[in-house]
C-alpha cells in the first residue's frame, strides 16, 4: 500500500484506500470498467470489435510510458517483476494502467541489478537471467514488456502457442516470421487489413529486441518509448533461444501448492 500510494502516473492504477480490519486486508483501487486486457485480447468473439489496431498501439505506448515512469521518473525506482497482459487494466476510454504490484521491488539509488533466492513471476514472461538465476533488473521488465507487446500484436498467448509444422514456440516463431520478411503474418486475423503496416513492423522489431536472451542486448524503456515514436534503432535482433514451448504431445507439468492468488503466477519454473 505504501509503495503504490507513492506512485502517481496516468498509466498506473491508482489506489483509493485500504482496509485492515481484523484478518481481512483489502486494497481499494479505482474502478476499471473495461477490466483487464487479457479478457478482451484473447476473446475471439469480442476482441476484434473492441481492440482495433489504433487502440492496441495506444495500449502498447501507454504501458511503455508506465514502465518508463517506474524505472526512471518516479521518486522510487521500481521493478514490477510480474508485467503481463492480465495485469494491464483498461479504463472507460481504453487507457491502459499497470496493476498488481504485489511482487514489485524497490531498487535503491543507482543500483541496476538485484538478486533473489525466491523466483516469483509468471512462466512465459520471466527473463532468462531471472528465471534461471534469480537476477532481476529493469531489463527483466523490458523482457516481459516485449512478450506482452508481441501478444497484443498477434492476439495469441505466449504459453499456449505451438507451431506444429516447425516445432517452434511463440518467440522463436515470431523471430522466424520477422527474419523471413513475413512479419505482417503475425498480426491478429481479426484486424484484417485495418492496421498500419509500418507501425506493426516497428512494434514487432521492438518486441524482438526486448526479448533478447542477453539482458545487455535489450533496450531500456527510454529507448523503447523513443522507438515507438520513430524508427531510431536498426539493430537486428538475434533469435530468442529461451522460450516456453508447448507441445501437443508432451504432458504439462503439475505444480502443487505453489500458486499465488493470481492463478497464472507461480514460484517455480521447470526448464526444458
Amino acid at each position: 500500500m505504501v509503495l503504490i500510494s507513492k506512485l502517481q502516473h496516468k498509466n498506473l492504477v491508482r489506489i483509493m484506500g485500504c482496509s485492515v480490519q481484523d484478518d481481512e486486508k483489502l486494497l481499494i483501487y479505482e474502478f476499471m470498467p473495461n477490466g483487464s486486457l487479457d479478457t478482451l485480447l484473447f476473446n475471439p468473439m469480442t476482441g476484434g470489435a473492441v481492440l482495433d489496431w489504433g487502440r492496441r498501439f495506444k495500449i502498447i505506448q501507454g504501458v511503455a510510458r508506465g514502465l518508463l515512469y517506474l524505472h526512471h521518473d518516479s521518486c522510487l525506482k521500481v521493478i514490477h517483476r510480474d508485467l503481463k497482459v492480465s495485469n494491464i487494466l483498461l479504463d472507460e476510454n481504453m487507457n491502459p494502467k499497470i496493476s498488481d504490484f504485489g511482487l514489485a521491488r524497490i531498487v535503491q539509488g543507482r543500483q541496476s541489478l538485484a538478486n533473489t533466492h525466491k523466483v516469483v513471476g509468471t512462466i512465459g514472461y520471466m527473463s532468462p537471467e531471472y528465471a534461471m538465476g534469480g537476477m532481476f533488473s529493469e531489463k527483466s521488465d523490458v523482457y516481459s514488456f516485449g512478450v506482452l507487446l508481441l501478444e497484443i500484436i498477434s492476439g495469441k498467448k505466449n504459453t499456449s502457442f505451438y507451431c506444429s509444422d516447425q516445432q517452434l514456440g511463440f518467440l522463436a516463431y515470431t523471430w522466424h516470421s520477422w527474419n523471413e520478411g513475413k512479419g505482417l503474418e503475425l498480426v491478429d486475423e481479426v484486424l484484417a487489413n485495418s492496421y498500419s503496416p509500418s507501425e506493426v513492423m516497428r512494434c514487432v522489431h521492438i518486441g524482438l529486441l526486448c526479448v533478447q536472451d542477453n539482458a545487455a542486448d535489450r533496450p531500456t524503456m527510454p529507448d523503447v518509448v523513443s522507438m515507438l515514436s520513430t524508427e531510431t534503432d536498426r539493430r537486428q535482433p538475434n533469435r530468442p533461444i529461451f522460450t516456453v514451448q508447448k507441445s501437443v504431445s508432451d504432458p504439462q507439468p503439475q505444480y502443487d501448492n505453489i500458486y499465488s492468488g493470481n492463478e497464472a503466477t507461480i514460484t517455480v519454473i521447470q526448464g526444458r
